[in-house]
C-alpha cells in the first residue's frame, strides 16, 4: 500500500460534526443490521478427489478459509482472522494435488494450512510481498508471484518456505502461474512493460529456465491459460477481434486453434477430466451463463442460461458433475452443483437468512438509450413495486467493468424504499465488445459523464419520476462519475450525489496511487506530462465551484487503489467554495466497506442522506 500521510478520521458536515436527522427509516421487513449481515461463501475449489470443497466465507468481519463435504454439510474452519477483502480482488485457495494441503494469499503473503487442521504457515517470509500460490505436481513445490520495483516475476519455493528460485526475469508483469501436470513447465500470463494493452501466454521450463512464447498479439489481452489433463494442450481466452474468444494451443504442433467465437466474452475455461470438453462462462450483456464446448468440434451448448451470474465452474474427477457459484438480483451468492446427465441442480451452501427470504426482490429490465453524442448506452432499469417518485443514476466502477445480473444488497434495499434505479453501463464497460470497452480512452470524465447525464434524462422521462428528485451514486470509478456529474452538468440535473471512494484529481491520483491504478491511467489517458489536457478535462476538482447539489463522500483510510488523499483534496475544495457536503471515513477499511459495524453505519448514513435530499 502507498505510504500516505496519516489521515485523521472524519465525520463531518461542512466542517461541523455530522448529526442524526429524521428520515423515513428502513423499509418494511428491512433493517440496517440485516442489510449488513449477509455472509457470502465464495472462491470455492473442489479437492483433487472431489470429496471436499474449500472456500472463503465472509463472516465475523473476516474472509476465512473453510472446507466442507462436496455432498454438502457443515463447514469446518481452517483459518482465523484472515482480513476481509472485496470478492473481486481476492484469489481462490488452492488444493495440493495430494489433497493434504491448501495454499492461499493473506496480508500480501502466501500461506499453507493442512486440510486436516493445524495452524497456517507463511511460506513467503523471504520477501516483503508474494501471492498467487500454485502447487507443483509433487505437492511440495509452490510457485508464487513476487512484486519488486513495480514489476512482478515468478518464484519457486516449497511448502516449508525455502529460499526461492527465480523462474522468470523482471521484465514486465507476470501473473496467473499454471504448473503443467508433469511438473516440467509453468505457463503464465506476461504483460510487457512497453505495451500496456498487451498480455501474452508464455511457458517457462523448470530444468533450464528457458521461456517460450505461446500466444499473444500486440495491443490485445490474452489470459487464463489452462493445461489439458494430458498436458499436451493449453486452453486460453484472447480478445483478438472484438470479444474474448476461446483458443487452444497444441504444444506438439505449436499450432493455435480458435475453438469458440460466440459474439460475447468467454472466461474461466476448465477442462473435463477426459480432456474432451471445456466448461466456461459466457457474458451475455451482464448475464454470466455456463457454457460447454466440445474440444474436437468446437460445438458449444448452454448448461445454464438466464438472469444471473455463474462463476468458477469446476469438474468433479468422474466428469459427472460441475460445481459453480451463482447469484442473481433475486438470489444471494451460494455454491451449487449440476449433474450433467440429468441437469439437476443441488444447492450446497445456504446463505439467505429467513428474514430476507420472505421479502420481495426486484429483477431489472435491460434497456438502451442514446447518449448526447448518439452512442447507444446499455443499462439495467430497476423499478420498485411502489415508486416514491425519486430516481438514482448508478454508474459502475472499474472503469473496465460492468453492471452484471448479480446480488446487490443496497440496490434491493433502496428499491424496497421506492427508489427507481438506473444502473448505467457507461462507455468503457466490458461485455459489449472492444470498441465500446475502449470508447472512454482519452475522454475520462467527458463522454462517460454525458452517458450518465443522458441516463438522468431517461429516468426523468419515466412516468411517476419527479425530475427534481434525481440523485447519482457510485463507488470507485462510479464515485468519480458521480463527482463529474455534479461538476460538469450545466443543467444541474441531480439534487444530490454519493461518492464512495472516488478520484477527483487525476494529476495527484497518478502520483498517489499504486502501480495498477497508475497503469490504468497511462493506458487510457497517456502520461500526465504529455497529455495534460486529457488529465485536466478528466479532473473535476477544478470545477467544484459549479456544484449546486450536496455530496456525500465516503472513504476507507486503508484504500490501496483510490488514495484517501483524493477525498481529502475534494473536501478541502468544497469547503473553500462554501459547498454543502458530508464526509465520512472508516480507518479500518480499504477499497470497500466490509466490516459489519461500518456497513451498518454506511447504510444508515447513505439512506439518511438520500432521503433528506430526494424525499
Amino acid at each position: 500500500m502507498p505510504d500516505y500521510p496519516q489521515l485523521d478520521h472524519r465525520d463531518e458536515r461542512n466542517n461541523w460534526p455530522s448529526i442524526d436527522r429524521p428520515d423515513g427509516g428502513p423499509p418494511p421487513g428491512w433493517s440496517h443490521a440485516l442489510a449488513a449481515g449477509i455472509n457470502r461463501p465464495r472462491s470455492h475449489v473442489l479437492s483433487p478427489d472431489g470429496s471436499r470443497i474449500a472456500f472463503f466465507w465472509e463472516r465475523d468481519d473476516c474472509a476465512d478459509l473453510y472446507i466442507m463435504p462436496a455432498s454438502g454439510g457443515w463447514p469446518a474452519r481452517l483459518t482465523f482472522g484472515r482480513e476481509p477483502l472485496p470478492y473481486w480482488f481476492d484469489e481462490a485457495p488452492r488444493w495440493s494435488p495430494d489433497g493434504e494441503w491448501l495454499a492461499y494469499t493473506s496480508q500480501e503473503h502466501a500461506w499453507v494450512v493442512a486440510a486436516h487442521g493445524g495452524l497456517p504457515r507463511q511460506v513467503s517470509a523471504f520477501t516483503t510481498a508474494a501471492g498467487s500460490p500454485r502447487w507443483m505436481a509433487d505437492s511440495a513445490g509452490i510457485v508464487l508471484v513476487h512484486e519488486q520495483d513495480e514489476r512482478t516475476c515468478l518464484l519457486l519455493t516449497d511448502r516449508e518456505g525455502a529460499w526461492p528460485r527465480q523462474l522468470t526475469p523482471y521484465a514486465g508483469r507476470d501473473s496467473d502461474p499454471q504448473p503443467s501436470p508433469d511438473g516440467r513447465y509453468v505457463a503464465y500470463v506476461h504483460s510487457p512493460p512497453n505495451d500496456l494493452e498487451r498480455a501474452d501466454i508464455l511457458r517457462v521450463q523448470l530444468s533450464d529456465g528457458a521461456v517460450t512464447p505461446l500466444a499473444g498479439t500486440p495491443g490485445r489481452f490474452t489470459r487464463s491459460p489452462r493445461w489439458s489433463p494430458d498436458g499436451l494442450r493449453i486452453a486460453y481466452i484472447s480478445q483478438r477481434v472484438d470479444f474474448y474468444d476461446l483458443y487452444l494451443y497444441d504444444l506438439a504442433s505449436r499450432q493455435e486453434r480458435l475453438l469458440a467465437r460466440l459474439g460475447c466474452d468467454l472466461d474461466e475455461p476448465c477442462w473435463s477430466p477426459d480432456g474432451e470438453h471445456l466448461v466456461c462462462t459466457a457474458n451475455r450483456e451482464g448475464a454470466f451463463d455456463l457454457l460447454m464446448v466440445e474440444v474436437e468440434s468446437g460445438i458449444s451448448h448452454d448448461l445454464r442460461r438466464g438472469s444471473g451470474f455463474h462463476a468458477r465452474p469446476q469438474w468433479s474427477p468422474d466428469g459427472r458433475t460441475i460445481t459453480y457459484e451463482y447469484d442473481s438480483p433475486l438470489c444471494i451468492p451460494d455454491i451449487y452443483r449440476i449433474d450433467l446427465e440429468t441437469r439437476q441442480v443441488a444447492q450446497l451452501t445456504f446463505s439467505t437468512p429467513p428474514a430476507l427470504s420472505s421479502l420481495k426482490m426486484i429483477e431489472p429490465e435491460e434497456i438502451r438509450y442514446p447518449s448526447q453524442d448518439g452512442l447507444e448506452i446499455p443499462a439495467f432499469l430497476y423499478q420498485p413495486v411502489a415508486p416514491n417518485g425519486a430516481g438514482i443514476v448508478y454508474p459502475h466502477g472499474g472503469p473496465t467493468a460492468q453492471h452484471a445480473l448479480e446480488w446487490e444488497t443496497w440496490v434491493q434495499y433502496m428499491l424496497a424504499k421506492g427508489y427507481t434505479l438506473l444502473a448505467v453501463k457507461q462507455r468503457g464497460s466490458t461485455g459489449y465488445g472492444m470498441e465500446f470497452e475502449r470508447a472512454n480512452y482519452h475522454t475520462w470524465g467527458v463522454g462517460d459523464t454525458q452517458d450518465c447525464l443522458a441516463g438522468a434524462d431517461y429516468l426523468a422521462g419515466l412516468d411517476g419520476i419527479d425530475p427534481q428528485r434525481l440523485g447519482v451514486y457510485g463507488a470507485s470509478y462510479g464515485a468519480y462519475m458521480a463527482i463529474c456529474c455534479l461538476a460538469y452538468d450545466p443543467q444541474h440535473r441531480f439534487a444530490c450525489g454519493v461518492a464512495k471512494y472516488g478520484d477527483c484529481d487525476l494529476f495527484t491520483s497518478w502520483a498517489q496511487c499504486e502501480r495498477s491504478g497508475r497503469e490504468d491511467l497511462y493506458r487510457m489517458l497517456g502520461h500526465p506530462a504529455g497529455d495534460r489536457q486529457a488529465y485536466r478535462e478528466a479532473s473535476p476538482i477544478t470545477d467544484v465551484a459549479r456544484f449546486r447539489s450536496p455530496l456525500l463522500i465516503v472513504h476507507g483510510l486503508q484504500d490501496p487503489y483510490v488514495p484517501p488523499m483524493q477525498s481529502e483534496e475534494l473536501v478541502e475544495a468544497l469547503r473553500q467554495e462554501g459547498k454543502t457536503y458530508e464526509y465520512k471515513t472508516y480507518p479500518d477499511e480499504g477499497h470497500g466497506i466490509l466490516r459489519k459495524a461500518n456497513l451498518e453505519d454506511y447504510f444508515a448514513r447513505m439512506e439518511r442522506f438520500l432521503d433528506w435530499y430526494l424525499m
